[in-house]
């Protein structure tokens, strides 16, 4: 595994591996890795010649500052697991690197980035985008692999490749939890114990309720996940919604959409954590064509 810090290093490596006729495969991180993180790196590895992640806190999709300097940052320990996954080469790029001018490009999404996350979070997805397309554009990989924990990350990148007319595969993978049921994240670090223990709430609040879906109406269910998770001690909902997964529209009624997926957001104390689970189909759907009957 080489670690590498600059452009020109890592293209002229995979420059060769083209020549060669290698495939490219990419996982861009902020690091501060988990195990989410290792088993999109081990599909990435498994399915192409070359493997590239890249570490890389991106300051231009934090909204808030305070929690763009709380994001932790742990490169050493990052290295060390990717050893053990066969990981080739390890892209930590300075911020110089990747914008040696302000990035001042804006990308329009339409209705898939004014809710949830982008109501809540205005300019979090330009940020996105910016370094996603500036990865896509130095590393130029045949596929890149993202977690399904960032459900509308996922639409917004897919859309983004689109937009840019990008041959790159984006391909899923659903999300890992822990024993207990907790999303993965690099967040999670961040919990007092106390938070950490009610934080688990928030995964099994979501997973009991999609036995409510055929007793209750959708205003009905959200509001019951709202109303339960805010009784939790320091769970705050910052918003829960029922969408279609395709537009991430809200749905009024079960029958609006064959797709339907409840995406949360949660503070623990000061740290937000996100969270989603389809309700129909119950299993995981059209993402990834290759792990279709997987479950969410």
């Amino acid at each position: 595994m080489e670690l590498i810090h600059t452009i020109a290093e890592l293209q002229a490596l995979l420059a060769q591996a083209r020549k060669e006729n290698k495939t490219t495969g990419f996982v861009p991180t902020m690091g501060a890795l988990h195990a989410g993180h290792l088993a999109l790196v081990e599909q990435c590895v498994a399915e192409n010649d070359v493997s590239v992640v890249s570490i890389f806190v991106n300051p231009t999709q934090f909204n808030d500052k305070n929690d763009l300097l709380k994001y932790p940052r742990t490169l050493e320990a990052d290295c060390r697991l990717l050893e053990t996954v066969q990981t080739d080469f390890v892209f930590s790029p300075s911020v110089e690197e990747i914008y040696p001018e302000p990035d001042v490009r804006q990308f329009g999404f339409g209705t898939l980035e004014t809710v949830m996350e982008g109501r809540f979070r205005p300019g979090h997805f330009n940020g996105v985008a910016q370094v996603v397309s500036r990865l896509f554009d130095i590393v130029k990989p045949d596929r890149a692999y993202f977690g399904e924990k960032d459900f509308q990350q996922l639409a917004i990148i897919r859309a983004l490749v689109k937009q840019l007319n990008l041959t790159v595969e984006i391909i899923s993978h659903p999300i890992v939890r822990e024993p207990d049921g907790l999303a993965m994240s690099s967040r999670n670090t961040r919990l007092l114990p106390a938070q950490r223990k009610n934080a688990v709430a928030i995964s099994q609040t979501l997973f009991e309720s999609r036995h409510r879906k055929n007793q209750l109406s959708v205003a009905e269910l959200k509001q019951e996940v709202i109303d339960k998770l805010n009784q939790v001690p320091e769970l705050k909902v910052e918003y829960f919604d029922l969408v279609d997964s395709d537009t991430l529209q809200s749905v009024q009624n079960w029958t609006d959409s064959a797709h339907i997926v409840g995406c949360i957001a949660v503070f623990a104390g000061e740290v937000r954590l996100i969270d989603n689970i389809a309700y129909l189909p119950m299993v995981k759907f059209h993402l990834n064509k290759r792990n279709r009957h997987n479950r969410l």
